[in-house]
């Protein structure tokens, strides 16, 4: 092991001595604009000056959401005002949200009717519950399913005849070019036996996720600054990194949508060795790459 690698593993694990026992998760983080390994602390001070953070996930893994438990956490002692965005739940169960937010709905109704992920319970409740604690507002952010589903098949046609309450879940606008580093970078994660048509069917799909989640984020946070224009919140917005790594995807249509708002993009990357971090392999994918164990 080199004396840089020894410092580095030091660095990382005195910053994350903050955390407590039962969340600390061995990690190294990487602030992209310094071009250099920061600490955990640091990059938690930077993302409460921000006015939405996007948490971009591997999903399933163990050690990632713990660490976007302790981001949270962290946050939570800088800020009060906090708003938690999921991809995780859909536009049409937003009410759920509310009467399970304000203890009207159990939790077992809440869970039975709002399609939660296979791994809520220990991906993501921890974050639900932790903002229901704190009163923030929870927003369930992304379009349903089935929808998803329709335009993937037939493409955005699909929506043309929708009415109400569906044309409430998803974006009520969409760009969706297909010749943009977006596009590229999708076309490339489907692989090269997808057939072209269909790259652009699944990306039509993609696109009004994101679109959607951007959507219900900008409407989420200006209606919070509206509320307190002197103190505006911050919406930490948790999705899978695809959907925010390299600042597209939701992020660069938040940006579009609140072209004045301090955007922050974390991706968090499982790692086999935090000896061996090809950091090369990843600069640019978020303001703060937070390397962890898979």
């Amino acid at each position: 092991m080199t004396r840089t690698h020894t410092a580095g593993l030091i660095f990382a694990l005195a910053a994350a001595a903050s955390l407590s026992a039962q969340s600390y998760v061995p990690q190294r983080v990487f602030d992209t604009a310094q071009g250099q390994y920061s600490d955990f602390e640091s990059m938690l001070a930077t993302l409460a000056k921000a006015d939405v953070v996007f948490v971009g996930e591997q999903h399933d893994d163990p050690n990632t959401h713990r660490l976007e438990q302790a981001i949270l956490d962290g946050l939570a002692r800088r800020r009060d005002d906090i708003i938690l965005s999921l991809e995780m739940f859909e536009r049409d169960i937003q009410g759920h949200v509310e009467l399970f937010r304000t203890g009207a709905m159990s939790e077992a109704d809440f869970l039975g009717a709002s399609r939660p992920w296979p791994r809520y319970a220990t991906d993501y409740k921890g974050l639900v519950d932790f903002a229901i604690d704190r009163q923030w507002p929870i927003v369930a952010a992304n379009i349903p399913r089935s929808l998803a589903s329709e335009i993937a098949k037939s493409g955005l046609d699909a929506l043309i005849s929708k009415g109400e309450p569906e044309t409430d879940w998803f974006a009520s606008e969409w760009l969706c070019p297909a010749d943009d580093e977006y596009y590229r970078r999708f076309k490339d994660a489907m692989g090269q036996h997808t057939k072209p048509e269909e790259v652009d069917l699944y990306y039509a799909s993609q696109c009004l996720k994101d679109e959607t989640m951007a959507e219900s984020i900008a409407l989420a946070w200006q209606s919070a600054a509206a509320a307190k224009p002197e103190t505006p919140p911050l919406a930490v917005h948790y999705n899978g990194a695809f959907h925010s790594d390299y600042s597209l995807g939701t992020a660069m249509r938040v940006r579009r949508r609140l072209p004045d708002a301090r955007t922050v993009v974390v991706s968090v990357i499982p790692v086999a060795d935090l000896d061996e971090i090809a950091t090369a392999d990843h600069l640019n994918k978020g303001d703060y790459l937070v390397f962890t164990i898979k």
